[in-house]
């Protein structure tokens, strides 16, 4: 699969989730959008209720979904987030 989101902006939105968001138990939560690491963070998945996005080694990353509308509305989600939060 080709990476169409730069790292950088899936790294961005997950720190900012983690800094603006609300936690609850090992996640945090921001516009929809969940932020969760593994026990050693070497993967991030960032999820809502429709898709998954999980980041790891050499910066490459991997959907779960079912539609494509879901993926692109996720896609949005995460550019506001990157867009409307410092």
């Amino acid at each position: 699969m080709k990476n169409e989101l730069e790292s950088r902006l899936i790294l961005s939105v997950f720190e900012k989730i983690r800094r603006h968001g609300e936690k609850q138990d090992e996640q945090h939560f921001l516009e929809g959008v969940f932020a969760a690491t593994d026990f050693d963070g070497y993967n991030l998945y960032l999820s809502d209720a429709n898709v998954q996005l999980q980041w790891g080694f050499h910066n490459q990353y991997h959907y779960t979904y079912v539609q494509d509308e879901h993926k692109e509305q996720f896609e949005k989600k995460l550019r506001y987030i990157g867009d409307n939060y410092q």
